[in-house]
């Protein structure tokens, strides 16, 4: 683990499950595996992956109205992206906020926070009612792999 090895349990969780791919659906089983109870795992894990959130749709939408204002070959890229992107993201397309937190709280890889910010942009959703729907998918997203770890959900409230 190198660096990230002599950092505090809750500190690399938090890194973990804001990082792409990973984000809170490995991090929740990892807190498990390294001793944190489940409640302090959830809180975490649902922190470190809401973290990128705010940036993510801040950056991405800049980057998609500079580029698409002054470089007109990127048009062909973002057509292709937006293509691609409805394809894999038809809940997003038909349920506009709603798939948010569906595309979010399913914990399957290539869904999550990560990815439901950039359909987020690509659809051109508003940005509050975006944050808030990958939040609620994110604390759904949450519980569910809290059940597939430990098994129940009610242990986050203190009731396991």
């Amino acid at each position: 683990m190198g660096i990230l090895g002599q950092l505090p349990i809750e500190i690399y969780i938090i890194l973990m499950s804001a990082t792409p791919i990973v984000e809170l659906r490995g991090a929740i089983p990892l807190a498990w595996q390294m001793g944190l109870q489940p409640g302090p795992a959830f809180f975490l894990a649902v922190l470190g992956n809401l973290l990128p959130v705010i940036p993510l749709l801040l950056a991405l939408s800049l980057v998609r109205d500079f580029t698409e204002k002054r470089i007109p070959s990127i048009k062909s890229f973002f057509a292709w992206l937006d293509q691609r992107t409805h394809r894999r993201s038809d809940r997003v397309e038909k349920y506009g906020v709603l798939g948010l937190i569906l595309l979010t709280a399913i914990p399957l890889p290539t869904t999550g926070a990560w990815t439901a910010s950039l359909a987020a942009v690509l659809f051109k959703l508003p940005f509050w009612s975006s944050f808030f729907a990958i939040t609620g998918g994110v604390i759904l997203a949450g519980l569910l792999v809290m059940f597939f770890t430990f098994g129940f959900v009610p242990v986050i409230l203190g009731l396991g």
